[in-house]
């Protein structure tokens, strides 16, 4: 099973793996020689949806860019340099994962205050990314359920993660959780975030049909040990709808994607 060959062209790297592996004190590998490579596209960002079963290794991928976890071998890159611990790259989680004895507001604050950002600019910066995302009016309830619902919740993530580095968004499947009406939700206004400010958003799933709406490219994570095995690019219009998961061409690329779950045996 080969592993997805990487070209360095002339656009800007954000995110780079070269040859990781991760292998833990029992034995296991995890994760052999793996390489991506993620650059920036002037104008438009970067849409790139990680794709596979549920234990390949596609969480792991993200926690490397985030400093969470370091590989046992390889280099993490970042701007196309050694990635440090100074890195302001976050993650957004499929588990709630905001301070609960803190309001919206103080919740999306947080990596301001954490740089040494003057609190009134913190605040009016803070609301600036609460309006975009839809939670205006809701800045002084807790974040917690039930006060909040669990879309709200997760609103409240991507704000924070936004206005750590509106440029890099890492999310892994931040929409597990949510029922289909306010998981569609999410995803539109996802997309609309992502256009509006040219993001680069590095997303995991193992949802085809979601990788397909959202992904510019969908890289199919699988075999054990776990690599990229696959690259599809996405070829179809922005902005996207619910009416365009009724097009005989997202229905053909899902299929197709499934195919190659199945062929490719990547579920390990």
């Amino acid at each position: 099973m080969s592993d997805v060959t990487f070209q360095n062209t002339e656009l800007p790297d954000f995110l780079e793996l070269k040859n990781v592996t991760q292998r833990y004190p029992d034995g296991n590998v995890v994760i052999e020689n793996m390489n991506l490579l993620i650059e920036d596209e002037p104008n438009i960002g970067e849409f790139v949806v990680i794709l596979g079963m549920s234990g390949c290794g596609k969480s792991t991928v993200l926690r490397y860019f985030s400093g969470l976890q370091k590989p046992t071998s390889g280099e993490v890159l970042v701007y196309g340099k050694p990635r440090v611990d100074g890195d302001a790259i976050s993650m957004v989680f499929q588990q709630y994962s905001s301070p609960h004895f803190y309001t919206v507001l103080t919740n999306v604050m947080l990596p301001l205050i954490f740089k040494g950002v003057p609190k009134k600019e913190a605040k009016e910066r803070a609301m600036e990314i609460i309006k975009a995302v839809g939670l205006e009016g809701h800045e002084n309830k807790y974040a917690q359920y039930p006060r909040l619902s669990g879309g709200q919740l997760q609103r409240v993530a991507i704000a924070r993660s936004l206005i750590a580095n509106p440029k890099m968004i890492l999310m892994d499947e931040p929409f597990g959780a949510l029922d289909i009406y306010i998981r569609s939700g999410m995803q539109l206004m996802l997309m609309d975030i992502w256009q509006r400010l040219q993001s680069t958003v590095v997303f995991v799933t193992h949802d085809v049909s979601e990788a397909v709406f959202l992904g510019r490219h969908v890289y199919l994570m699988g075999g054990k040990p776990a690599k990229l095995i696959e690259k599809v690019d996405i070829n179809l219009p922005y902005p996207r709808t619910i009416a365009t998961k009724r097009t005989p061409q997202f229905t053909r690329l899902v299929g197709d994607i499934e195919d190659l779950v199945l062929t490719k045996h990547s579920v390990g």
